[in-house]
């Protein structure tokens, strides 16, 4: 079993400014020693490293950590995608074996910037390297990630957090068509997680995202959804076993070998772990 999809940091007010003080449950450090006891709990063997820091010493600072812990099975960094240097900085950063991909944090940029013919060309050159490409992104941003993933048919790419649907306000059929369409292009794949921080934080309940893993699972199918956590994000709306157990419940009636690909295999593959 893998969790695609967790974070560490050293917490710092100005860097992680992004975490508000509705959010001062997480406005601490978060580090392997913090994770490594949840995850054996849950039978979890392993997980992936996410950026949460646009830069390149994020991304030193989870290869340093996956380093010291053979469960961080692999590293989804950061590196500026519309750089001129850009092939230099992915030829300099193919000697670590456990960095498999790299993020950015698109959710917080304007309209249009998924169009920008340089950060298309920084994306279509991941695949020279055979990196993949995480796409974090709000719902309302999909008609454009369409047109995005158009043009980089050679990259795989997960989206993020089932691209943040408005499940606190029940808001599915904006997004249920352009998630369909996102389906279509068989190098997207999807991760299940992240999901609690969407939904209403103190009230939500299981079956509040079934509708939403429902058509998921109906077009994206079980080869190419992606368990992860988001943690410790997801410590604002629930704990690592409650937002484990929705994913985990909308499964159970699957069979074992269809249970096995969402917890695990389809990462292992994706990321090459």
């Amino acid at each position: 079993m893998i969790d695609s999809h967790q974070h560490f940091w050293k917490y710092s007010p100005v860097k992680d400014a992004w975490i508000a003080d509705d959010m001062r449950v997480i406005q601490r450090d978060f580090f392997p020693e913090d994770l490594a006891p949840i995850l054996a709990a849950n039978n979890i063997d392993g997980c992936v490293a996410v950026q949460a820091d646009q830069s390149e010493a994020e991304t030193h600072f989870l290869l340093e950590l996956a380093g010291q812990h053979d469960f961080i099975k692999g590293v989804v960094g950061w590196v500026d995608l519309r750089a001129d240097n850009l092939t230099e900085r992915l030829a300099y950063f193919s000697q670590y074996k456990k960095l498999k991909g790299f993020r950015h944090i698109v959710q917080g940029e304007p309209a249009g910037f998924m169009l920008d013919p340089k950060f298309i060309k920084g994306v279509k050159a991941l695949s020279s390297f055979h990196y993949t490409y995480d796409l974090l992104l709000y719902h309302y941003q999909l008609e454009e990630a369409l047109q995005f993933v158009e043009q980089v048919p050679d990259v795989k790419i997960v989206v993020d957090h089932i691209a943040k649907p408005s499940i606190r306000t029940k808001e599915k059929t904006k997004w249920e068509l352009n998630m369909a369409a996102l389906s279509t292009f068989e190098n997207v794949y999807c991760k299940v997680s992240g999901m609690v921080t969407e939904a209403d934080w103190k009230n939500w309940k299981k079956e509040d995202f079934f509708p939403y893993l429902d058509e998921l699972q109906e077009t994206f199918g079980v080869h190419r959804l992606l368990y992860g956590s988001d943690w410790p994000v997801c410590l604002v709306a629930g704990t690592y076993e409650q937002q484990l157990s929705i994913v985990q419940s909308y499964f159970s009636t699957f069979s074992n070998d269809e249970n096995n690909l969402v917890m695990g295999e389809n990462a292992r593959k994706f990321y090459n772990l």
